[in-house]
């Protein structure tokens, strides 16, 4: 098996630590062992939320050094921006295409930095931008927006397309599993 790093970063409410329950599930079902390590900032005020996962025969540790990282999940740009030196050089980020504005951005302290996106695929150019908030949207449901992307990343792994929709359907709470599939699918395809 290989040995996959991974970083799902975001804004505290979009469902980060959702997607690593996901994402560490799907992984214990295909064999691997797993470390997660949920890192949780000001997350209940909108504040930096970060997950680190790896994957392996065997992992000691979940921590994820800077330019360790196969994977960086980022939920929102300004995230992306802010982990980016954690990602290897030839490794991929699958980055939502929203704008959270921080505290700062918000009481005029701070601006918000311009095209992040397009800043960040100069030095790392396996970098997919995705519109995840209008996928969830339809998809029926703008909370989806996490297994949005687990969708796109999982393209990126050696676990099963059903593996997935499996573990979907144990984690996810039953009555937002349907919606979760749409979402998964929607991203997957993508």
């Amino acid at each position: 098996m290989n040995k996959i790093s991974i970083m799902i970063v975001g804004v505290g409410g979009q469902g980060t630590l959702l997607a690593s329950r996901i994402l560490g599930a799907a992984a214990l079902k295909k064999g691997y062992d797993v470390k997660v390590s949920e890192v949780h900032g000001m997350s209940q005020r909108g504040g930096s939320v970060v997950t680190y996962v790896k994957l392996a025969d065997k992992v000691y540790s979940p921590i994820v050094e800077k330019g360790e990282a196969d994977i960086i999940l980022a939920f929102e740009k300004l995230e992306a921006l802010r982990w980016i030196d954690h990602l290897k050089k030839d490794g991929k980020l699958i980055v939502n295409d929203q704008r959270i504005d921080p505290m700062p951005v918000i009481t005029g302290v701070a601006k918000y930095p311009e095209n992040i996106i397009e800043k960040i695929k100069v030095n790392y150019p396996n970098t997919i931008a995705v519109d995840a908030l209008q996928i969830a949207k339809s998809c029926g449901n703008l909370r989806t927006v996490n297994v949005v992307l687990i969708g796109v990343m999982a393209k990126s792994t050696d676990i099963e397309k059903e593996v997935w929709i499996e573990t979907i359907k144990e984690v996810v709470p039953q009555k937002f599993v349907d919606v979760n599939i749409k979402a998964f699918e929607a991203g997957y395809n993508a």
